[in-house]
């Protein structure tokens, strides 16, 4: 039988019946729409989870002073005093998968601006830490080198302390004061947000000259941390080996002995939370697929209702001539024909949920031309899985039987 003939009987044999045809449709609709939605919203978190990761810097990994234990307590980062300049200097020297590298070191502070005041912390660091960061400015500029020598009393600020400080005052060029040290604003850093891996915001803080925290505000001489950028993202993991050998090395550490600092790259980081995101899509992918499991059983209901109803007409049409392959195909088309229907509605329904989620709610989401082609093909299997039953049964009908059927 012609395919365009046995569509056509198709389409007039559900058109008999409208709104059955209507509801066993809106099982695949609430299916193919609710899988392209979660899809969605899964991949969209996802890619917003690496774009997070990769603003913090490209290939970057932290060197971080370690921990110690004093009266049987363990004191966190950054108790030990073991990392210092010098360390910095080795890594540029000696690591050759090492592209360049910031010292650093913090503080928390009450910072005052007029009749304003506010606390956040204060970062010590050298100009390249914003090339190394890929952080950019929305006013201003880093200082310099010369501000590091000097032990400049400068400052770059993020946008959370110009808001709670300057408000609509542009702060470049204002003198706040920071620990009653007056300090001069040169630069105002674009925002970042709040960081993918330490839930903390960005941009309420405040960066001078390592040596001005150093020797104005802290007092302290070693680092707290090291922010270095590899040549490459596979370059970073070899990066981390000759840091961290390195490290032991110019810190006497013995075989067998807890390091005193720890090196985190984030490339680690952005592998987990890109599994992490693939787990959370296919468990949201999962559950919506159990509605198109329902909608493909209903469809399967349906068809074996319409050939025990249409048992006549089966034998009818055996009688002048239709083979078992032409009833077959028939009852397969009709099946196709419903779950395909159903589908592009279905796709027209997940990406209207898509806007109403990302307008609504403000999740990002993420679709994918791919997803929604799969999601047809799957559609239209569907349609000759929960099919191929009632079709099979409708061809190997008795037609003396089916003739004599009321």
């Amino acid at each position: 039988m012609d395919l365009l003939a046995t569509v056509r009987i198709a389409m007039r044999a559900l058109a008999r019946n409208k709104m059955r045809s209507v509801l066993t449709m809106l099982g695949i609709v609430i299916g193919v729409g609710a899988v392209i939605a979660m899809l969605a919203v899964g991949q969209g978190a996802r890619e917003a989870m690496q774009k997070e990761i990769q603003a913090m810097g490209s290939n970057l990994l932290f060197v971080g002073s370690g921990t110690v234990f004093r009266g049987g307590m363990q004191l966190g980062w950054g108790s030990t005093k073991t990392l210092i300049y010098g360390d910095m200097a080795a890594i540029l020297r000696e690591c050759r998968a090492v592209k360049s590298a910031a010292p650093g070191s913090t503080a928390s502070a009450q910072v005052v601006f007029g009749n304003d005041n506010w606390a956040t912390r204060v970062n010590g660091t050298e100009p390249q830490y914003f090339e190394i960061r890929s952080w950019s400015f929305s006013e201003g500029s880093a200082f310099t080198q010369k501000d590091v020598e000097m032990a400049a009393d400068v400052a770059v600020i993020g946008e959370t302390v110009r808001k709670n400080l300057f408000g609509a005052t542009d702060p470049v060029g204002q003198v706040l004061r920071i620990n009653n040290l007056p300090f001069r604003v040169v630069g105002l850093l674009a925002p970042k947000g709040t960081s993918a891996t330490m839930g903390e915001d960005q941009d309420d803080v405040i960066f001078t000259p390592i040596t001005t925290l150093q020797k104005k505000i802290t007092g302290q001489p070693w680092l707290r941390w090291i922010m270095v950028s590899a040549v490459s993202r596979q370059g970073s993991f070899v990066a981390q080996q000759q840091i961290t050998a390195l490290l032991r090395d110019r810190h006497r550490i013995f075989s067998g002995k807890d390091d005193d600092f720890f090196v985190r790259n984030l490339a680690d980081l952005a592998d987990v939370a890109d599994e992490s995101g693939r787990v959370m899509t296919l468990l949201l992918a999962s559950i919506a697929s159990v509605s198109l499991l329902v909608g493909g059983i209903g469809i399967m209901n349906i068809m074996l209702v319409s050939v025990k109803e249409r048992t006549r007409e089966i034998g009818v049409r055996i009688a002048i001539g239709a083979t078992e392959g032409d009833v077959q195909q028939q009852f397969l088309m009709e099946s196709v024909v419903l779950s395909l229907t159903g589908g592009i509605l279905g796709i027209v329904c997940g990406l209207g949920s898509s806007y109403l989620i990302t307008q609504t709610l403000g999740w990002p989401v993420l679709i994918s031309p791919i997803v929604i082609a799969l999601t047809v093909l799957f559609s239209m299997t569907m349609g000759v899985f929960f099919g191929f039953y009632p079709a099979r049964r409708a061809a190997q009908l008795d037609p003396i039987e089916a003739l004599r059927y009321e």
